[in-house]
């Protein structure tokens, strides 16, 4: 008989409570009494188990010195060895393991250092391992070999299509944290119908009326007052929402997370401090005033509501969420948009430039009708067309006409009308009084986009039939008409922050990617190369798209609180998903879609740019670009033709359930690719990559840069623009600042709304970006790992350009006039606000 001898890397805990340390102690007393954690080694010999042929499972062998190695209030990672007994010629292809403690553990990896003609072979494993009694069978994990299905050596198909099944659940009873299963949920749990009518919130997924990707499903009960609500957790108790056990944070992350504020948001949400930031009054009084913020920071009013919150909430928590300190003064970092110059978001030039490379730079599109028109329904809306006349824009186009500008195509639109009409009568009932917008520019010789004309548009006071009501105000820079024009860009950008939130960065990224990393949990084992391809890129999704449908886009939550549709967010973003197209996720069939870019063979990357100097669109073509290329080089390792693709159960499997389920409202669309060739294959996984790493971060990363300044990315609007002869009018002649603040978000909202975004905005120190892996034997195939190399290498060169081209004075867009280089496409970064990095996942 033969040994074998490996090394088991694990983390005991993942952040220290009173029960990791009373289950420490017992775990001590297991180990005198013979209880431990046993491995058992499962060889290519064959036996014989419920009429199946499967790989014979070893004698266990147990981790040694475990009460040695670690201390009760031990946390970090610790090695322990194993020996096994093997008297097989053969490499292990899996293993099971047992914890016969009272204490779960994160096992990282099993290397085995001698396996008989074979050397060194490694599992990694990166899973959560609790108690035996959680669990009907041990624990399996397999070699980081890649198996086609089809492939798989025939000991291990057995184990493989039980873990699939262990993973899909049995779709009853409700989930546990110790659980491992992925399935499916329509977004049910956003209202608290139990608690105030007021707090329901519709149930998005399943109809037509409000379609909507899947959640991952927790199976807690149903609220007394509507069946088909789920019951929601406790505010307090939202770090214990249910997603599987290897889903959530790790100890460095959600030790990050907490740092940083998440448990003061939800304390936040208490009645009293919701009511503060409801009072009227509270307003700043001046960008002097706002600047405080960021300088010497403010105090918050004193007040009967104020105490209350103090007594209410532990100051610990108040201290770091608002930034307070032992006098209850707030003080935020200083954001990028106002560090070099105080006024040059106030320019028509920097209100331009963000739309090609601020937060927000997938929505301005190509001109290509004068005036605009709308695509909503005539009958239930009337005309929607646009009001802009020749004579609002001509002024401004350097002796040419509105015909010579829109053929050369010059003229660019950021058009929120349709999105926002059908909800306007809804939203401007509350508090928020907005408009649908239409902003209008022309791309001048420079390369630099000018604000010709803004459309605020109302529905007609008769009825909707009657079409809009809409004014059209152009650029001015001084008295009144000056103060009105900042007004109406304040309008706009309020549209916008809102469609940011709720669409380019919550739909569009977040809760689109979910459904990815379900279905490939529940129908693509570990061993199957797709899921090694996509695995980085799931990581930490599930888990903070929960966190947010706890606090941030549920009923009454800080969405609902701090972007304009209130109540209606998360409804406005099931009516826009109706026009979401997988396929059109894809960066170049984006820019080709919004007329920003046309095909051109003789042009990098295969498009011609119809704004050169575009910085997203530039550095986002070379970050696709790079991705595809590393995922062509990766599938066509494995797959050398279609019929390939068209024969691996688990891949069709996959792609069928995730059309089928995971976003099962849109199964019928014509549009999504049928899975029938190598070339579509690369094609899906390049989009879902490109969606899950560099589209969030290039809408997630620049919020506190741009927005952490509310001014500049205000979003809400309290009040309509102001009629002449209103006392607001005259006021304008005298104190336009006030005027302003007065009419965008109040003084507390704006501060929950500033600690949100500097959380979201923020690295954590276990980042792990593009181009790097949590570990580097995540497979056995050389050709992969070559392949992964060059596509590290790739990214650093795109780093090293997107450098340069900031350094270019030529290139204007990249800086703009407040001087906030573009770097939301910068592969790397440090930790922390840096306003750069792309993550291999759409993690926080």
């Amino acid at each position: 008989m033969k040994t074998i001898t490996g090394r088991v890397a694990l983390t005991k805990k993942n952040l220290l409570d009173i029960n990791d340390l009373s289950a420490s102690v017992l775990d001590r007393f297991d180990e005198l009494l013979g209880k431990n954690v046993t491995l058992q080694l499962i060889s290519p010999d064959h036996q014989s188990t419920e009429g199946r042929s499967i790989g014979k499972v070893g004698k266990p062998a147990k981790l040694e010195d475990w009460i040695t190695t670690i201390t009760p209030l031990a946390v970090g990672e610790s090695s322990y060895k194993v020996t096994f007994e093997w008297d097989d010629n053969e490499v292990p292809g899996a293993f099971l393991v047992q914890n016969h403690h009272h204490n779960q553990f994160y096992l990282k990896t099993l290397t085995l250092e001698d396996v008989p003609g074979h050397g060194q072979v490694h599992f990694v494993c990166n899973s959560w391992v609790y108690p035996a009694k959680h669990y009907q069978k041990p624990r399996l994990f397999f070699t980081n070999k890649a198996y086609l299905p089809h492939e798989t050596p025939e000991f291990l198909r057995p184990y493989r299509e039980d873990e699939l099944d262990i993973l899909r659940g049995d779709g009853t009873r409700m989930l546990e944290e110790w659980d491992r299963v992925y399935d499916y949920a329509f977004y049910n749990d956003l209202g608290d119908p139990d608690k105030n009518p007021d707090d329901a919130r519709p149930v998005l997924g399943g109809s037509t009326e409000y379609p909507y990707p899947r959640r991952g499903r927790t199976g807690r009960p149903p609220t007394k007052s509507d069946p088909k609500t789920e019951s929601r957790l406790p505010l307090v108790k939202s770090l214990d929402i249910y997603v599987p056990r290897d889903e959530r944070f790790g100890h460095l992350k959600l030790s990050d997370f907490l740092a940083y504020g998440l448990k003061s948001i939800v304390q936040f949400l208490v009645p009293e401090f919701k009511a503060l930031s409801d009072i009227t009054g509270n307003e700043f009084d001046s960008f002097e005033d706002i600047m405080k913020l960021y300088e010497g920071g403010i105090k918050l009013p004193e007040g009967p509501l104020l105490d209350s919150i103090r007594k209410n909430i532990p100051f610990e928590m108040l201290k770091v969420f608002l930034q307070m300190d032992s006098s209850g003064v707030t003080k935020f970092p200083k954001p990028q948009v106002i560090e070099e110059d105080k006024s040059a978001w106030r320019t028509d030039e920097e209100f331009a430039k963000e739309m090609l490379a601020g937060v927000n730079p997938v929505n301005i599109r190509l001109l290509k009708e004068f005036p605009p028109t709308s695509k909503l329904d005539v009958a239930l809306y009337g005309n929607q067309n646009s009001s802009i006349k020749a004579e609002h824009i001509e002024k401004n186009l350097h002796d040419l006409v509105v015909d010579e500008v829109l053929k050369a195509k010059k003229l660019f639109i950021l058009d929120h009308h349709d999105a926002l009409i059908p909800y306007l009568r809804r939203i401007n009932a509350t508090t928020s009084k907005i408009y649908a917008t239409r902003t209008i520019l022309l791309l001048q010789n420079d390369g630099t986009l000018k604000p010709l004309c803004i459309e605020l548009s109302l529905p007609h006071p008769q009825g909707d039939k009657f079409g809009a009501v809409s004014n059209v105000y152009t650029p001015a820079e001084n008295g009144v008409e000056g103060s009105i024009w900042q007004l109406a860009k304040a309008y706009v950008s309020v549209t916008d922050s809102g469609i940011h939130q709720l669409i380019s960065h919550w739909l569009s990224t977040h809760a689109v990617v979910e459904p990815f990393v379900i279905a490939a949990n529940r129908q693509l084992s570990v061993l199957h190369p797709i899921y090694k391809l996509l695995y980085p890129h799931f990581r930490d999704t599930m888990n903070i798209n929960a966190f947010a449908r706890q606090i941030l886009i549920n009923g009454g939550g800080i969405l609902e609180l701090t972007v304009f549709p209130g109540k209606y967010s998360m409804e406005l973003s099931s009516v826009l998903y109706k026009d979401w197209v997988f396929t059109e996720q894809a960066l170049p069939m984006d820019l080709v879609k919004r007329g920003m870019a046309v095909e051109d063979s003789d042009s990098r990357n295969g498009l011609r740019l119809l704004i050169e100097d575009y910085p997203y669109a530039v550095d986002g073509l070379e970050i696709w670009s790079a991705i595809k290329s590393w995922v062509n080089d990766y599938c066509k390792f494995y797959y050398k033709n279609d019929d390939m693709v068209q024969s691996d159960t688990e891949l069709q499997s996959w792609w069928t359930e995730l059309r089928e389920k995971g976003h099962g409202d849109k199964k019928h669309e014509p549009w999504w690719p049928k899975m029938s060739s190598v070339q579509e294959l690369i094609n899906i996984c390049t989009t879902f990559i490109w969606i899950a790493s560099a589209l969030h971060a290039a809408v997630n990363y620049g919020q506190y840069p741009y927005a952490g300044y509310f001014p500049n990315r205000p979003t809400i609007s309290r009040k309509f623009m102001p009629e002449p002869n209103s006392p607001e009018y005259d006021e304008l002649k005298t104190n336009p600042e006030k005027v302003f603040l007065k009419t965008i978000t109040p003084q507390l909202q704006t501060l929950l709304g500033i600690a949100l975004i500097e959380l979201l905005s923020r690295h954590t120190s276990d980042e792990i970006y593009l181009g790097q892996r949590e570990c580097p034997e995540w497979t056995l195939d050389a050709e992969p790992l070559n392949a992964f190399e060059k596509f590290g290498k790739k990214l650093k060169e795109i780093e090293a350009r997107i450098v340069a081209m900031n350094s270019d004075e030529r290139l204007k867009n990249r800086v703009g006039p407040a001087k906030v280089p573009y770097t939301l496409l910068y592969p790397t970064s440090e930790q922390g606000l840096t306003g750069k990095g792309i993550p291999n996942s759409t993690a926080i």
